[in-house]
This record gives C-alpha cells, structure tokens and sequence, in this order.
C-alpha cells in the first residue's frame, strides 16, 4: 500500500501531538516542516526572559525527538506558499507534495498597525525574542549604573508590559520580583525605588478570560508587589524613549515588552474566502479548511464555530491546540478505515496564570484555587507539558535552585548579533 503523505507546517502544540500521535501508523509519512530546528514551550518563555531558565530548558531539537521514528521527517525552513490544485507546499527549503496538508503555524505579535510600537517595543513570541529581551533589561540596568543623568537612568529602570493577559501579568510578577530579591544584590549603585514596572492594558481587567475573583486576586498581588497597574490604557505610540496613550498620558521609559495581542500568521495561497475573523483560518468541526480539500488547519491559528459551547470559536490555549492534534491523528486514521471522523469537542481543563513566588490564581471545571495551592499546580502542569523527561528534570533543578535561594545564576548577556 503506498503511504498517504502527511506535511504538517509548524511544530508547536499541534503540530508536535499530531506529528507523534501519526507516526504510530505505519500506513502515514509524515514531514514537519519548522522555520526552527526544535521545539519550544511558550508559556516558559518569560522565564527564560527573565534569566530563570536555561533557552534549552524550553526547548527540544525535531530531530533529536524524530530519531526513532521511521516514518516521520523534518524539513527546515520557514513556509512560503502553499498550492492547492497542485497539492504542494513551497518552502525556503524546496517543494514538497502532499496528500494531506495540516497548518498549525500558531500567531504572531499584532502591533494593530502601530509601525514605532512594532519597530521598538520587544515582543514575547519565540526564544529569541525571549532573549533578547533578556540582554535588553540586563544592558540597561548596566547603563543605569553609569549614568549620572537621572532622567534617563529613570528611563532605563522603568518597564512597561503592555497586555495584562496571563503572559503580561506573570512577566511583569517575575520582573517584580527579581528587582525585590536580586537587582539590590547584583546592581548595589541603584536605589530600589528608581525602578518602575508598569502593566498596562485597554480593558478594565486584568486576566480577561479568568473569573472575576482569579482577577481581583491577581489585581490584589500585583499591586502588593509594587507593579503599578494602568488599565483602561490604550498605546497608541513609542518613539524617543516615551510611550504615548489614548488618553494622552505618557511614560519615559527605554523598554516596552508587548504582550498585547496576537494575529495568526500569514498563508499564501489560502484563499481569502477561507479565512476569518483575525485572518484565522476557517475550519469545520474535523479542523478541514472551509473551501479546500486535504488541508486542515490547528490550534490558534484557526477559528471553528460549529463548537456549540465554544460558537465563536475556541480560546487561544495551548490544550486547544493539543486537542485538536490529537483528534486529528484519529480522524486521519479513520479517513483510511473508510469510517466517519469524530467532530472535535474541547474538554476545558482550566486556566491558570502565576503571579509570583507563593502567588497564583487556577480556574479549574467547578473549582478555584489561589496562593500556593494555585502556585504548586502551574508548576506540576507547567512541567510535566515540557517536550521530553530533560527538560522537565532541568527546569525542576532550576526551579528548585529559584525558590530556595530567591535566586538564579543564568542573567548572561549573551548578544546574538556578530561582532563588527
């Protein structure tokens, strides 16, 4: 029997569960095609932004994962259009046919058309973004040290996190808390009430998908840990140093951390027709792009409305998309059976976000947690979702080493750009 040719274009939470839960069936030969040559685990990257956790902590290499396992390849390099009629994908890499074409490329910042927010703020997406900007507050704290003037040493110091999501509020927490425990150690020259860290949003709460009480808690925390919390704050502008609001008030400051919204990447030669709100790609209950054939798009980079507990379509979530992977390896070995596929039905298993060491809020189905409890359950969650047993055994090691001493030894600044 000739193998039915399975490409998947991306590697994160869909794409990897798909990918692995396909390669049991000998009867599929399954490429995955990455811009990256590994895997990372995003809900940890503020943690490695943060000087927490090693890069490699969160991340795993394609190929190391694939060795043995026959029928699965990859291929690196980044997706550059895909032709229906023709049944194939262009890459940077090259062509590739395919019987069944699955998107699970994920989202991208949204600046909402803002040029000099996109061009200065630092954004919270991928590794490298996480370490740059974790060179990107190292330098300035080094530079604040030097400066006599107090003006700019006041913008070096102060930091605004623009979006007051779970990934917003727990950099802004983590960042708390290093100037609490670490900075007065490491940088003696600085005054501790120089610094400023801002979190900032257009909503009146923060934590918007949580319950209203994980969001006063979390309301509560932050404000305890000295975060000055801006809502009903649009940005609108960042240029020369300031941050500039709808409301027409400002902030001097030499860092922007944009966490604020997300777009789903772009797809050429997915028709227009085919996409919706937030160019996510429209699917049908079995994942399969709306007005093609053989293609499917996963996780946050679609939109299906035939949920009916979900009829706008389902949350931006990792388990989403871990989900929707996995219903899809089943549905594809059904196809081959000639038997009916399964209709996806998201299992909500809760939402959690940390604030800080000790302090977390969990919504879980009927049941609310906060303090430690909520703090001790994002860890085991967190950590046994990592890619591979080392990974989890270092991340535990690190963590371990963060919460007995209030400290970690991994602020490198390690600038990726060569040396003129």
């Amino acid at each position: 029997m000739e193998l039915k040719k399975v490409v998947i274009i991306g590697g994160g939470f869909a794409g990897i569960n798909l990918a692995q839960k396909l390669s049991r069936d000998r009867r599929f030969h399954i490429t995955l095609v990455d811009k990256n040559n590994y895997n990372f685990f995003p809900p940890l990257l503020y943690q490695v932004a943060t000087g927490f956790l090693e890069a490699s902590n969160v991340s795993y290499p394609f190929r190391k994962f694939f060795q043995d396992k026959n029928n699965l390849r990859f291929s690196f390099g980044a997706f550059t259009e895909v032709f229906p009629n023709e049944r194939k994908i262009a890459t940077e890499s090259g062509d590739i046919d395919y019987d069944y074409l699955v998107f699970a490329t994920g989202t991208e910042s949204n600046f909402f058309g803002m040029e000099n927010v996109k061009r200065n703020a630092v954004p919270m997406k991928t590794v490298k973004d996480a370490l740059a900007l974790r060179n990107h507050i190292l330098c300035n704290k080094e530079k604040a040290t030097k400066t006599m003037d107090v003006v700019e040493r006041r913008k070096l110091l102060s930091i605004v996190v623009a979006g007051a999501g779970p990934t917003g509020v727990e950099v802004s927490g983590m960042l708390a808390e290093m100037h609490r425990n670490i900075f007065k150690k490491d940088y003696p020259e600085l005054r501790r009430e120089e610094v400023q860290i801002y979190l900032v949003d257009a909503l009146p709460v923060v934590l918007r998908p949580m319950s209203e009480k994980s969001q006063q808690e979390t309301l509560e925390e932050l404000n305890g840990l000295g975060i000055n919390v801006l809502l009903n704050h649009t940005v609108k502008d960042y240029q020369d140093g300031i941050v500039t609001f709808a409301n027409g008030k400002t902030i001097a400051t030499k860092t922007l951390i944009w966490t604020s919204g997300v777009t789903a990447t772009k797809l050429p030669g997915i028709p227009e027709t085919s996409l919706g709100k937030g160019k996510r790609v429209l699917v049908d209950g079995f994942n399969k792009v709306i007005g093609l054939d053989n293609i499917f798009a996963l996780g946050d980079i679609c939109l299906m409305n035939s949920d009916e507990k979900f009829p706008d379509g389902h949350p931006q979530l990792a388990q989403v998309a871990i989900q929707q992977g996995k219903n899809l390896a089943q549905n594809l070995r059904l196809m081959l059976d000639g038997k009916p596929m399964e209709t996806f039905a998201y299992k909500d298993k809760g939402t959690m976000a940390i604030i800080g060491v000790n302090k977390a809020v969990a919504d879980l189905p009927g049941l609310h947690f906060k303090g430690f409890i909520a703090y001790f359950l994002w860890l085991v969650v967190h950590l046994f979702s990592l890619i591979r047993y080392r990974n989890q055994v270092k991340t535990f090691y690190n963590w371990m080493i963060a919460f007995v001493t209030r400290d970690q030894s991994l602020r490198f600044i390690m600038d990726a750009k060569p040396e003129k």
